[in-house]
């Protein structure tokens, strides 16, 4: 079977989590081929997320692995069969992988949380907003590159906004809902879609202003999307060259306490609605 040249991100971390339960078990790349009957350039191929692997012989590497938690392997079982070829895919070639990535991680996710300092997150940004954002771009994006981000980034709204929407929090600091990233009109539209959006049951928006006690403590960017379990979480960072994607355990768990620290500081979404109500006349 031919490698892949291009795995997903879902692909990747089905790799990872083979290869931290291999070397939790004590084992070699070599040792674990000899257990499945395989080559070891098999199990590094599995590893790197370049081969796949069938549900038979990924239940056979856990048990030789001594992984007890059925509902951890069943999770990852479902990672290793699953063939959805989501909408995102008409982008391939045409956009950053980061980008599909994303895509694909907000289809499986359970939950959403989000913390934004600077701009309004992207699942809530207006038309005009993510226009406006994208094209602050350097180097700057041709016509057609920008309209294929924007029309991106509007087909992702469905995890918040399609039939079967997602659990969503996100924390927006003031700073974020001030800066003009175009003009009054596009501000005063992206606050009015703020609020319509915070009606919602499954969405919970809160605001750090700036006057608010604590702000070391929402001092970054970040999203944290659950998965099918806790240990299959991942936090979404912000980098010059595209997102980054975390998923150790420790790395999870203090990303859960930053989240908590964050909410508790911010005003809670009644006062948020408030807030920003009195934002919009301002403007």
């Amino acid at each position: 079977m031919a490698l892949r040249r291009e795995p997903t991100a879902r692909q990747t971390r089905l790799a990872v989590e083979l290869r931290r339960l291999r070397e939790a078990a004590g084992l070699n790349a070599r040792e674990a081929a000899a257990l499945l009957g395989v080559s070891p350039a098999q199990i590094t191929h599995i590893e790197s997320a370049l081969a796949g692997v069938s549900e038979k012989r990924l239940r056979r590497l856990a048990s030789h692995y001594a992984c007890t938690d059925e509902e951890f392997i069943d999770a990852l079982v479902a990672m290793a069969t699953d063939r959805t070829r989501g909408w995102w895919e008409e982008y391939r070639g045409l956009l950053p992988t980061s980008f599909l990535d994303l895509s694909e991680l907000d289809h499986h996710a359970s939950f959403r949380r989000e913390v934004a300092i600077l701009f309004v997150p992207g699942l809530l940004q207006t038309e005009d907003y993510a226009r406006a954002v994208f094209s602050s771009r350097v180097p700057e994006l041709t016509y057609e590159e920008l309209e294929l981000r924007i029309r991106h980034r509007i087909a992702r709204r469905a995890v918040i906004e399609g039939p079967s929407p997602i659990p969503y929090e996100v924390v927006i600091h003031e700073a974020a809902l001030r800066i003009r990233v175009s003009d009054r009109a596009t501000s005063q539209a992206q606050l009015a879609r703020l609020l319509e959006l915070s009606e919602a049951d499954h969405i919970t928006l809160r605001v750090i202003p700036f006057d608010l006690d604590g702000f070391a403590r929402a001092s970054s960017t970040m999203t944290y999307v659950g998965g099918p379990l806790p240990k299959l979480d991942t936090v979404v960072r912000d980098a010059p060259h595209g997102s980054v994607l975390i998923d150790s355990e420790a790395q999870l768990n203090a990303y859960r306490t930053r989240l908590h620290k964050v909410e508790a500081v911010s005003l809670a979404p009644e006062r948020s609605r408030a807030f920003i109500h009195e934002l919009a006349k301002e403007l």
